[in-house]
């Protein structure tokens, strides 16, 4: 009796060891790194950045894959519909808020699980240095009492840059023509006067305004950007106003906690590298690293304020299936 307890004990011993190591092997292989937007660019670069430090810490290859398209609804199908299992990750964005809610695609941003944020920069106001407009409340006041006679340049139709300055003017009562202007394109349009202002990401316009070309006049933020400290948030300015654009990570929906626990480790150990933080310094982002249940917030208080705002300007349009 005692051979046989001894057997059936040590074969329960066998298996707890091996169920543990079988747990603590994870990854035993590359992880996908999927990217919604196109090689070369800076949140590519970024993403590949913070791919690559992760790899370091993970012990397997972090490898990114392009997938850019539909706002990225290409990127958040793809990895909503992978399996579970930690080696497919998505590199999110607002987008992944604004492409659920324009209806790209059929479900919202809960349908993935999110890791937690890597950096942010916030939305700003921009216009020529030698703009007649030195604050934000000189140009809504000058916009209301001329409607419909200033353009501001964004993006795109339901991007964030566009929901920024719709916000904006709503906020300050201003009526103006959203005129839609490629990235690249918009601090000419600025600079030439085909447009009296633009909506950017922060870090678009920021060697122009330091090089005395180009004017802040606010940021759509909850708080002023490390790298222009001296321009005011909508907020302080009395506009109800916050929209960053976050970048972190997503995952397949029923990832299992510890996976996501590993993963959560290792995003925030890349952000911290010095390799990202030089990037950031470089750049002009910010480098806020925030874990899965702080940033579960954070998406769920956005989201909330991307959906008032596009029912506002009659852009919302989700397909969520019921």
């Amino acid at each position: 009796m005692r051979k046989i307890t001894s057997l059936a004990l040590g074969s329960v011993a066998a298996v707890v060891l091996i169920a543990g190591t079988a747990r603590a092997e994870y990854p035993e292989k590359p992880i996908e790194f999927i990217i919604p937007f196109g090689a070369g660019s800076g949140a590519d670069i970024e993403g590949r950045l913070v791919a690559k430090e992760m790899s370091k810490v993970l012990g397997q290859p972090v490898v990114p894959v392009n997938k850019p398209g539909g706002g990225g609804a290409i990127t958040y199908t793809y990895v909503k519909n992978a399996a579970p299992d930690g080696y497919t990750i998505g590199w999110n964005s607002l987008s992944v808020l604004t492409t659920t809610n324009i209806g790209n695609v059929d479900f919202d941003y809960t349908a993935m699980d999110h890791i937690g944020q890597v950096e942010y920069q916030p939305m700003s106001f921009v216009v020529k240095a030698d703009s007649k407009w030195k604050t934000f409340n000189d140009f809504a006041a000058d916009c209301k009492a001329n409607p419909n006679k200033f353009k501001i340049a964004f993006a795109g139709i339901g991007s964030g840059t566009h929901l920024a300055a719709i916000a904006l003017t709503q906020a300050s009562g201003c009526q103006a023509i959203m005129l839609p202007v490629k990235a690249a394109d918009r601090n000419a349009k600025v600079l030439s006067g085909e447009a009296d202002a633009a909506s950017h990401i922060f870090t678009n316009p920021l060697k122009l305004v330091k090089a005395g070309k180009l004017r802040f006049l606010t940021l759509i933020s909850s708080e002023r950007a490390p790298a222009a400290p001296d321009v005011p948030t909508a907020k302080e300015l009395g506009l109800n106003v916050e929209l960053d654009l976050f970048r972190g990570l997503s995952v397949p929906k029923g990832t299992p906690d510890a996976i996501k626990s590993k993963l959560e480790d290792a995003m925030i150990k890349a952000a911290n590298s010095d390799a990202f933080q030089a990037r950031a310094s470089k750049i002009g982002f910010t480098v806020k690293p925030m874990g899965i249940g702080e940033f579960d917030a954070k998406l769920k208080r956005n989201n909330e304020d991307v959906v008032r705002v596009m029912k506002a300007a009659g852009l919302y349009k989700s397909k969520m299936k019921k």
